[in-house]
């Protein structure tokens, strides 16, 4: 079977939906079967709507027996307000007593405007390379710009085509995030997929609420690779980042970004710092701009209790794993956190937010601790009391370790993303 995965960021991309779309494509390609992954050129989330980001310049690889394709972005204008605008635009055209088949319509041809990859209808159409593609699964629905050329030609040629959406809820009763992952077009791509792989129950209760029929869809969740995250040494990240032995890490993994909680990390940290409470501050992935603006402002001081380290290698990351006491990551547009099952294999205590598909993630109180979004005040008290409980912290660790080893492995939600193919396989004609 050959199978098209398209997916907006791919490796070496530090995104969570890349490495969910490896981890299947690969295991497929083990099984026998042929995988094409397309995506775009963006290293940086922000190069799909800014000029000025990382980019990677190489546009065909194959890793691991995956073909990956990449395709040039290219943007109406290159400044993230315009693309801003353009999708606030969309949220505002839904206000209108508009007809629904002109609701969609509008909103289907919006967005398309910008970002666009010109490349990929035309290698789409004439490529021999897709003549015997059996199955297409896309990812993040907000991204839609890349998903819809595809959905076309998959159309076209009666291929079946999978989701896993990656939906942001954002804060319970708060739609700012939401809203952007549910405009009746992205509904309507859904409901007219023939498979919906959604991460959490919370996800799943939202789109069914929204008009997906729950039919459709099925919650699987991602997971690691326990034996492939061994080989972290503590003591190395520590001398590499003149950190002392006995002083306590505090790691947040993943983008630097607002909506990621990384702000109030922050803050969180300074409060905690002037109570007289001693330790470092290590953040390990992508910058956004508006982070790295923020960083540059901070006083000395509080910068000489911080590791900003941007992207790091994989052997760095779990390097800083094997070192942590704790790792906070209070974001609310995570749809799972794939950081907090890494974060379990070295027995770390998490700390997570009232968020996303968090709080299906992590049982609070049993292997780990939620805040509300935003709150520093109590993201800077759960922070000391796990600096401080050790007994605590040791035990939400090795509970989360637990439930990882348990249910939260690679190997079981593989099994259970390859079902989902095969019925899908066994309904087309």
């Amino acid at each position: 079977m050959h199978v098209l995965h398209v997916c907006q960021l791919y490796r070496p991309v530090p995104s969570g939906a890349a490495r969910y779309f490896v981890e299947v494509g690969e295991r497929l390609v083990q099984e026998g079967h042929r995988v094409t992954v397309l995506t775009t050129d963006a290293f940086d989330l922000e190069h799909l709507w800014a000029a000025g980001r990382r980019s990677i310049a190489e546009h065909e690889d194959n890793h691991h027996g995956v073909q990956v394709r990449r395709f040039p972005v290219r943007r109406l204008v290159d400044a993230a307000l315009a693309y801003a605008a353009l999708r606030r635009l969309m949220v505002e055209l839904t206000r209108l007593p508009l007809p629904r088949a002109l609701h969609l319509a509008l909103l289907y041809r919006l967005a398309r405007v910008t970002p666009r990859l010109p490349d990929l209808a035309a290698y789409l159409h004439h490529t021999p390379d897709l003549h015997d593609v059996a199955l297409v699964h896309t990812t993040n629905i907000t991204l839609d710009f890349m998903i819809l050329p595809v959905l076309d030609w998959a159309r076209q040629r009666g291929i079946p085509h999978i989701c896993t959406p990656f939906l942001h809820l954002g804060e319970p009763g708060n739609r700012q995030v939401v809203r952007y992952y549910s405009l009746p077009h992205q509904i309507d791509l859904l409901r007219r997929s023939a498979a919906v792989i959604t991460q959490t129950s919370l996800e799943r209760r939202f789109l069914a609420a929204a008009g997906v029929p729950d039919d459709l869809m099925h919650t699987i969740g991602v997971g690691v690779t326990p034996s492939e995250l061994q080989g972290g040494d503590g003591a190395r990240f520590r001398r590499s980042h003149n950190i002392a032995p006995a002083v306590p890490i505090v790691l947040t993994l993943g983008v630097a970004a607002y909506d990621k909680g990384t702000v109030h990390t922050v803050q969180a940290m300074q409060r905690y710092w002037s109570q007289g409470g001693v330790a470092v501050w290590v953040q390990a992935g992508p910058l956004m701009e508006h982070f790295e603006q923020l960083q540059r402002s901070l006083p000395a001081t509080d910068r000489a209790q911080m590791r900003v380290l941007g992207f790091v290698d994989d052997q760095t990351r779990l390097d800083a794993l094997a070192a942590a006491n704790v790792l906070v990551l209070p974001s609310r547009t995570d749809s799972f956190g794939i950081v907090y099952l890494e974060a379990w294999c070295y027995g770390v205590p998490v700390v997570g937010a009232q968020a996303g598909g968090v709080p299906d993630v992590i049982d609070h109180g049993t292997n780990g601790l939620l805040v509300p979004f935003g709150d520093v005040a109590t993201l800077t008290a759960t922070i000391a009391r796990l600096l401080r409980d050790r007994e605590l912290a040791r035990a939400l660790g090795a509970a989360g370790r637990a439930k990882m080893l348990r249910s939260l492995t690679w190997a079981q939600k593989y099994a259970e993303v390859r079902a989902v193919y095969g019925q899908v396989a066994r309904r087309t004609p």
